[in-house]
């Protein structure tokens, strides 16, 4: 099968497409034929080495953390899922590589794809869905008659964060470019903030949540927005020395990662609210919760553009560029 994989971190240069074995599975494992898979800022991150204090990957490495396609085998034990099934999953962590023509996945990080989207709309939501779900929902505990700020509301988590929000029934604000206020008031943003225009933490005030996708000085001021009892939470910073101990990192690691997140930790207590880091997790179940919202409706995908598998590095720099509204996915032959 075609694989876009790495030998070894670095810039754009050294992805390449070759020819590799299929993967073999597991006993509670999917073989699925990928017919297309989401491009990721975690994926750019891991192609430049960004990740490697956290997850110990083996070269040569097939890129790519979601995707959607057709289970082309299944393991001995499972149940949930049957060859032909049309299905999307979020990957485990670590044992990623969607940029292929199989991938294998474990029965439990996958879905049924939403019937009324495309492969490369099904493709373009696992990560992002699952992040705005586990940022809102799981940890923000966001409800009716709260508020939250969004960071980058036109970009891929941005836009299904926007939109589930709205759904909870919380009042959204969001930091968006002009271009694309419009598009997320139709999503379904109440205040959108032209961050260069306006200083965001002087027009969302007494959030209950707010997701932050930029991390540094961002995360910080990110504190001014917060009520007190809310909660910041960051995809894009330093991991919290709280995140770190979790992930059974080296005690030395801990310790520096809780020098270089201090001003966020400081920033939290000052202002008597939550910090918290996360990294996205599968999760089958809450996929199912999202397949549900998008077939009513609630959910709609948002993709800027597809790319062929052998434009993979263009597809990469397109999404490292910022300029994407929405996602990027690259599509299988």
């Amino acid at each position: 099968m075609q694989a876009a994989l790495i030998d070894r971190y670095g810039s754009n240069d050294l992805v390449k497409v070759v020819d590799i074995a299929v993967p073999v599975m597991g006993p509670m494992d999917l073989l699925i034929q990928v017919h297309a898979a989401g491009v990721n800022p975690v994926d750019v991150r891991t192609r430049d080495g960004k990740l490697k204090t956290l997850l110990k990957y083996r070269f040569p490495l097939v890129l790519g953390n979601d995707l959607s396609g057709v289970v082309s085998d299944v393991g001995a034990q499972v149940r949930r899922f049957k060859k032909g099934d049309a299905v999307y999953a979020r990957l485990d962590k670590d044992r990623i590589g969607t940029f292929a023509g199989f991938a294998v996945v474990r029965e439990g990080a996958a879905a049924l794809k939403p019937t009324n989207v495309t492969f490369e709309e099904a493709a373009s939501l696992p990560l992002v869905a699952l992040t705005a779900w586990q940022a809102l929902v799981e940890i923000g505990k966001l409800g009716a008659n709260q508020r939250v700020l969004i960071h980058a509301g036109s970009g891929g988590v941005g836009s299904v964060a926007i939109q589930l929000a709205r759904h909870l029934g919380a009042t959204v604000f969001t930091t968006v470019g002009q271009r694309n206020v419009e598009l997320v008031k139709r999503l379904g943003a109440d205040v959108p903030i032209d961050y260069r225009g306006a200083r965001f933490e002087d027009v969302a005030k007494d959030c209950d949540v707010v997701l932050d996708s930029a991390g540094g000085d961002t995360l910080v001021r990110c504190f001014e927005c917060v009520k007190p009892g809310g909660v910041v939470v960051s995809i894009g910073s330093t991991p919290s020395a709280a995140f770190a101990r979790s992930w059974g990192l080296n005690p030395f690691i801990v310790l520096a990662i809780s020098v270089m997140s201090r001003k966020a930790t400081a920033a939290a207590r000052g202002h008597n609210a939550r910090y918290e880091y996360f990294f996205v997790r599968a999760d089958g179940e809450q996929l199912r919760e999202i397949t549900r919202l998008v077939e009513s409706g609630v959910i709609k995908p948002l993709v800027d553009k597809v790319f062929p598998l052998e434009r993979v590095r263009d597809a990469l720099a397109y999404s490292e560029s910022g300029r994407a509204t929405g996602k990027v996915v690259i599509k299988m032959a």
